[in-house]
């Protein structure tokens, strides 16, 4: 009898574990879904990734710029353009999928036509996003080690 509960036990925890993280990556995915609107974009230093060498935020046009999330992995960037004004209209729509590890708080996003791109995701709430490029980094202080670049999402 006492193996019989102690393998129940064991199924259970076992159970219970797997589920977990199935649970955590859709909760997240729910989170991740609908329109996001780029706020920020900062270069961190790599040496201690608190400061910040530059830092940007959208004006005009760009601002309305669109990144999309779907529970299914699609997503989509909506790019705008004109004069800032009344009259911003579509530049371009990519199109693609995305992967998301919900262990290792990454992003993968892949347009058509285009390679992979992973990004750390260092926030996620109902509100903003706060994203940190895993490619094309480089070392723009001069200390040696690449710095980063995080991109802020606002709803």
């Amino acid at each position: 009898m006492k193996k019989q509960l102690l393998f129940l036990f064991a199924f259970s925890a076992l159970a219970l574990t797997s589920c977990k993280d199935d649970d955590m990556q859709a909760y997240e995915m729910e989170i991740i879904k609908g329109d996001w609107k780029e706020v920020k974009r900062e270069v961190i230093s790599g040496k201690d990734n608190k400061t910040v060498l530059s830092s940007s935020t959208p004006s005009g046009c760009d601002a309305k710029n669109l990144l999309f999330f779907r529970t299914d992995f699609y997503v989509s960037y909506t790019a705008y353009t004109g004069s800032g004004g009344a009259d911003c209209q579509v530049n371009g729509k990519s199109e693609g999928k995305y992967t998301y590890d919900a262990d290792a708080k990454i992003l993968g996003i892949k347009f058509d036509k285009d390679d992979n791109r992973n990004y750390r995701v260092d926030i996620l709430s109902s509100s903003e996003l706060r994203i940190a490029q895993q490619f094309g980094n480089y070392d723009q202080d001069g200390d040696k080690i690449p710095d980063v670049t995080y991109i802020s999402y606002k709803r």
